[in-house]
């Protein structure tokens, strides 16, 4: 079971990568719906107008009643962390994602699938993992300042032990990367190993309950992705935690 992306071709030394090229369609698929979505805008809204605005009014509540006065600035990064992450994780379930190939001199045989879910790429998701936990930790110094931002992880109070739990909680913050990046990638990786499967065992109707599956998978990981990450940038841009 192969886990790193294929090569497709190079430019100027720099791979591109089947995972490259999807994650190059997710960013058209966003700035058209953009695009779409404000040209569009009407007091009778329609079928696009209606999904974007459900979206948006759910997390926009959601991150008010969490994260209260902060809600302003955290709410635009969780925001936009669901829209990469979903839509990445949507395309993958159309028809041609691992069932496109692409042919050259490098590859033999069967050649390589010329798309694959951007989020099966352990790389992206680590990077979006970074992305997420370092703009949590400038918020923080941003909205509380350096001083208050240093006392979550070291105080002199109650010495040793309050000392002892910053610890833990800079060990804590180093893990988020490893559990952000391994959550996403490891159900979107997995997920699409099995719907291939059962496209190799019977590509007419098997694979349909799994793409459904699949597609309610993708959902609830840019969920839950963009959820920890307001619910962590909320604690660390409050003072009382």
């Amino acid at each position: 079971m192969q886990m790193v992306p294929d090569v497709l071709f190079s430019i100027m030394g720099f791979p591109v990568t089947n995972t490259v090229v999807a994650t190059l369609i997710t960013d058209i698929v966003i700035v058209a719906l953009v695009v779409v979505v404000g040209k569009s805008i009407a007091i009778r809204p329609g079928n696009i107008q209606n999904a974007v605005e459900m979206v948006v009014d759910y997390f926009s509540e959601m991150t008010e009643s969490t994260a209260g006065k902060n809600a302003g600035f955290i709410y635009p990064w969780v925001a936009s962390f669901f829209l990469f992450i979903v839509i990445s994780n949507l395309l993958a379930q159309f028809p041609g994602f691992e069932t496109i190939r692409f042919y050259s001199t490098t590859f033999c045989g069967e050649g390589v699938p010329l798309l694959k879910a951007a989020t099966s790429d352990l790389n992206l998701t680590l990077a979006i993992a970074v992305m997420s936990v370092v703009i949590t930790h400038y918020l923080s110094v941003k909205h509380m300042g350096i001083k208050a931002y240093f006392t979550k992880f070291i105080t002199l109070k109650m010495f040793p032990i309050f000392l002892f739990v910053g610890i833990l909680e800079l060990v804590n913050e180093l893990t988020k990367f490893i559990s952000f990046a391994f959550r996403l990638f490891g159900n979107i990786f997995a997920g699409e190993k099995v719907v291939m499967a059962m496209y190799d065992l019977c590509p007419i109707g098997l694979p349909l309950p799994f793409i459904g599956l699949e597609i309610m998978v993708a959902i609830i990981q840019a969920v839950v992705f963009s959820i920890l990450t307001m619910v962590f940038m909320h604690i660390m841009t409050d003072k009382s935690h």
